[in-house]
């Protein structure tokens, strides 16, 4: 029996678990002029900040921290959005493609 098949799949999960991992504890910026948002490897926006308060000025710290959690959930919102229309999408595309598949694809029929 040969097993080269199955070693080389187990190396390769080992490889992607390592390489998750790594991401999980990966942050990355985002920045313009002021605003800086804070994102985890999900696409997930982790921390909204304002850097300076030049532009807003008249806002007191509980009104920056109330915009600034507004603006890091209508984020998450979008980007939950946007994942599940793509994932409908992809839904209606890999459906095709079963149904299309030659029939040496499918060992039962």
């Amino acid at each position: 029996m040969d097993f080269s098949k199955a070693w080389e799949l187990l190396k390769l999960q080992q490889e992607a678990m390592k390489i998750k991992k790594e991401l999980e504890n990966t942050l990355i910026e985002s920045e313009i002029n002021w605003l800086v948002v804070t994102f985890n490897w999900e696409m997930k926006a982790e921390k909204v900040d304002f850097e300076t308060m030049d532009l807003i000025p008249w806002l007191d710290d509980s009104q920056k921290a109330a915009l600034e959690k507004a603006i890091q959930e209508a984020i998450n919102k979008w980007v939950k959005k946007s994942q599940e229309v793509a994932a409908s999408k992809m839904q209606w595309v890999m459906w095709q493609m079963w149904i299309n598949l030659p029939n040496w694809w499918l060992p039962w029929m």
